[in-house]
């Protein structure tokens, strides 16, 4: 699953993934997102943080309560000491800047990755 308020970027994800999996789900917000995730149960969500409505770190901290198994990167162009902090305590898989676009398919294929923390099973 790919949430990002951006469609651009949600289609350059997805364009860049395609040869992982020929299924993707896409949300534009992070209520989308918790509510989408409860149905679909993606094996990785792809999560921005700044969104209108709610944010990537609260669908975060929302999806894990459901779901503590759920596997989240968080990826943003706010790369800040606190936001990296903030994301890994709402229970970020990994997290990632969106200046290592390369690194995303590291995290999702296991193969550890810049800012990858524990990935659950």
């Amino acid at each position: 699953m790919i949430v990002d308020d951006h469609v651009e970027m949600r289609r350059l994800l997805r364009n860049a993934l395609n040869h992982l999996t020929s299924e993707f789900v896409e949300c534009a917000d992070g209520a989308e997102a918790v509510t989408v995730f409860s149905q679909q149960r993606p094996d990785w969500t792809i999560m921005d943080v700044t969104m209108k409505g709610m944010d990537g770190l609260e669908a975060t901290r929302r999806i894990r309560s459901q779901s503590p198994a759920a596997r989240i990167l968080v990826l943003t162009q706010h790369d800040t000491p606190v936001i990296r902090r903030e994301a890994l305590e709402a229970g970020a898989s990994a997290f990632l800047s969106k200046d290592q676009l390369r690194e995303v398919e590291t995290v999702l294929t296991g193969s550890g990755g810049i800012g990858s923390r524990d990935k659950a099973p």
